[in-house]
């Protein structure tokens, strides 16, 4: 008889929402994390410390550049750089301290080791003096997420050429900064160092910087970001990065060929993507099928081709967002729990946690335009907002997105202060499969800054009337 109903490899957020939901549920549940501390990359060295550095910089420029603008005369803010990365560990000890309380409180077994699947209902767990067990489970969920990728020829020291873990944990500001690669990650950390200090230059490959967002989004926010200091070079690609002396050379060639130039850097953040995290688990072993991107091959009901394993969150296709992986843990549990799981595609916000932030919800106007979709736009700037030019935040806009016929919002793009948290209503509304005019009549209260989501839902379906 299998000792669980269900064992969870991986504690990140897709993970532990899986471990939670199947014991809400009445499984008998198991996870196995070979870390010291639950919560994965997200809690641990990804989604969370990096927000605790994004909102103290942010606190430290505004202090140092927008007090004087409200009539606040204070002296020049010193920062205090070891402060500031404690208060970003003892964010994460309290989220990582939360996960082990959640464990505990749903009866949860945690197993820490490093899990690989011996086949179905099967799963060996090796602790770090290398003791091997193995348990028994009706199910297995993988949950193991994703790892940074690697640049071509570049090694990642984590001192000089770091990834996104060595930059969440610099000692001092960097005097130059090349960031690698013009994505959400490279782009919250390019803000933070910029903000403290560092003068930062983005290499992309693509001539546009947040490559699957929406055009309109991704040019505007690059002309805010290098009103606050950033530097762009799109439509190239870093070919070496050489140490000289105590900084670094980094060779830049355009991405379409031709000659390179050297930039020098004390600091070079290596941020191109990640790629699924496997390592370790046993999948050949196992028979588990993988694509050629190493990604676990699953069907609609996150079932691999082996009965009894399943996958879900930045292990399989689709964004890696940590919320992405948590509804996708949900569903698999209610699905081994015998209800209907399901995950809605069309309706998974992103955000880029900059300042302004940056906040996108269904289809873009590419994606409408390539699919043949016919759609009207409705758009409004900050600008015109009365307590966006209260708070001295009227850079960005709301953009919104319907179909020409129905009228349906198709997407919702913003770019904005409080970006992250207005996106919310667009995607409550989609899910509803609610109308630009059903947004657009819905009253909202005066003033505050999702007055621009209104309006620009407004122009979609007749016309704002404050523009």
């Amino acid at each position: 008889m299998s000792q669980y109903d269900l064992v969870v490899i991986g504690t990140g957020p897709g993970g532990y929402v899986c471990a939670i939901k199947a014991a809400q549920l009445g499984l008998k549940t198991a996870v196995v994390e070979k870390e010291a501390t639950l919560g994965g990359t997200c809690l641990n060295i990804g989604c969370i410390p990096s927000k605790a550095l994004l909102h103290a910089s942010e606190m430290f420029h505004e202090a140092g550049h927008g007090f004087e603008k409200l009539g606040i005369k204070v002296a020049k803010p010193k920062l205090d750089l070891p402060g500031m990365m404690k208060h970003k560990s003892d964010v994460v000890d309290a989220n990582v301290s939360g996960i082990s309380f959640l464990m505990k409180k749903n009866k949860i077994d945690v197993h820490t080791g490093m899990g690989k699947i011996l086949g179905a209902g099967k799963v060996e767990v090796t602790d770090n003096d290398g003791k091997a067990s193995v348990i028994e489970t009706k199910n297995i969920v993988i949950a193991t997420g994703s790892d940074v990728m690697p640049l071509p020829g570049v090694e990642i020291d984590e001192k000089q050429i770091v990834s996104s873990t060595g930059a969440l944990d610099l000692e001092k500001v960097p005097s130059k900064m090349i960031v690698v690669g013009g994505g959400v990650i490279g782009l919250e950390l390019g803000s933070v160092w910029n903000r403290l200090g560092a003068e930062v230059t983005v290499v992309e490959f693509m001539p546009k910087i947040l490559g699957p967002m929406d055009g309109d989004i991704s040019k505007n926010f690059q002309r805010i970001l290098k009103k606050q200091g950033m530097a762009f070079k799109l439509s190239s690609k870093v070919t070496g990065v050489e140490k000289k002396g105590k900084g670094l050379a980094v060779s830049v060639e355009p991405a379409a060929g031709g000659d390179a130039e050297v930039l020098e850097a004390d600091i070079v953040l290596v941020a191109i993507g990640r790629r699924a995290y496997t390592e370790g688990l046993g999948l050949d072993q196992a028979g588990v099928v993988v694509d050629d991107r190493g990604r676990v091959q699953i069907n609609t009901h996150y079932k691999t081709n082996v009965d009894g394993i399943y996958a879900i969150g930045d292990v399989v296709v689709g964004p890696m967002l940590a919320h992405k992986a948590e509804d996708e843990g949900v569903a698999v549990a209610e699905i081994l729990a015998g209800q209907a799981g399901h995950v809605n595609y069309d309706v998974i916000p992103g955000v880029v946690y900059t300042q302004p932030e940056v906040a996108s919800v269904g289809k873009t106007e590419e994606e409408l335009k390539a699919a043949g979709v016919e759609y009207k736009t409705g758009k409004f700037n900050f600008t015109a907002n009365g307590r966006a030019r209260a708070m001295n935040a009227t850079d960005g806009f709301a953009k919104v997105l319907s179909d020409v016929k129905t009228d349906q919002v198709l997407g919702v793009h913003i770019v904005g202060f409080g970006a992250g948290e207005m996106i919310h209503e667009a995607a409550v509304l989609m899910e509803f499969g609610g109308s630009a005019e059903d947004l657009g009549r819905t009253c909202h209260a005066h003033p505050t800054m999702s007055e621009a989501v209104k309006e620009a839902a407004m122009g979609a379906f007749a016309k704002p009337i404050h523009s």
